[in-house]
């Protein structure tokens, strides 16, 4: 039993932390340059995980590996912010693979403090407590790691202004800590429209970037600039994951009584469908 719940588990982490990036997006326009790094990294933050005050979106994840295999996740998330910039709920519904349907992993962000999480097993129906941890590990066997969903502790970096460019800024981030984490720094492209993060290099001791995400598709919804497709590839593995988004919709008025135990054996179907 242990071993599935582990599988399960790293599935789903790393799925709520992309599904953050891709269902948020905040517009906005910023007509005299920023020159504050920790402003801009603050404001990239809000554009990519507070659009609305509520959200609802269907992903679907492509996972190829260095031989060309490919694997299927899908999923929908549903995200309700209780502050702008604050304490958060979302959960995840698995639909696909059918090992994993029917699972529900339920997440309450805590800025400053380690997130809360809970996965339920229908096979077992067993309502496990996640501890926090292992923030960098992999979602659900891709490329992405739970912190490319969720987002990273802003204050877990310093960061410079590198360049600005006509159309991003380029910040470069190091970790206050280097030994909790694998990468030496990362550089960041962020939007200057948008101030959502296009792409992030992320670099070893040696100097060599390792990894790297990019953005292929913004839209605006809802007024909301939106990520819909968006990658992370393993440079050293030869490995890529691409992640799709579609059906979203922002500020549903999702009740705060859906985010509960009782809905991972009990799904809100009616906020699960799309309208």
């Amino acid at each position: 039993m242990n071993s599935v719940i582990d599988n399960i588990k790293a599935v789903l982490i790393n799925t709520v932390a992309i599904t953050g990036l891709l269902i948020s997006a905040l517009p906005v326009m910023a007509s005299t340059p920023l020159t504050d790094a920790n402003e801009i990294v603050q404001q990239a933050n809000l554009a990519s995980f507070y659009a609305g005050n509520d959200g609802r979106a269907e992903a679907r994840m492509k996972i190829t590996d260095s031989q060309g295999r490919q694997q299927l996740r899908q999923f929908t998330i549903l995200r309700r912010n209780h502050e702008r910039g604050g304490r958060q709920d979302m959960m995840v519904f698995f639909s696909r693979p059918s090992d994993v349907s029917g699972t529900v992993f339920r997440v309450v962000r805590q800025p400053g403090s380690d997130d809360d999480r809970w996965l339920y097993l229908p096979a077992l129906d067993l309502v496990k407590r996640i501890s926090a941890g292992d923030q960098r590990t992999s979602f659900v066997g891709s490329d992405f790691f739970y912190e490319d969903i969720s987002g990273r502790d802003l204050q877990a970096d310093t960061h410079k202004l590198q360049d600005t460019t006509a159309s991003h800024y380029v910040l470069n981030s190091r970790p206050k800590d280097p030994e909790a984490v694998e990468f030496a720094h990362y550089t960041s492209w962020i939007d200057r429209n948008t101030l959502l993060p296009m792409k992030v290099e992320y670099s070893n001791d040696l100097g060599n970037v390792y990894r790297r995400m990019e953005v292929q598709k913004v839209e605006a919804t809802q007024g909301f600039p939106t990520v819909l497709q968006a990658s992370i590839s393993d440079l050293e593995r030869g490995s890529t994951t691409v992640m799709q988004m579609r059906g979203i919709r922002y500020d549903l008025g999702l009740p705060a009584s859906i985010f509960s135990e009782r809905s991972l054996r009990t799904p809100p179907t009616r906020w699960l469908r799309s309208k």
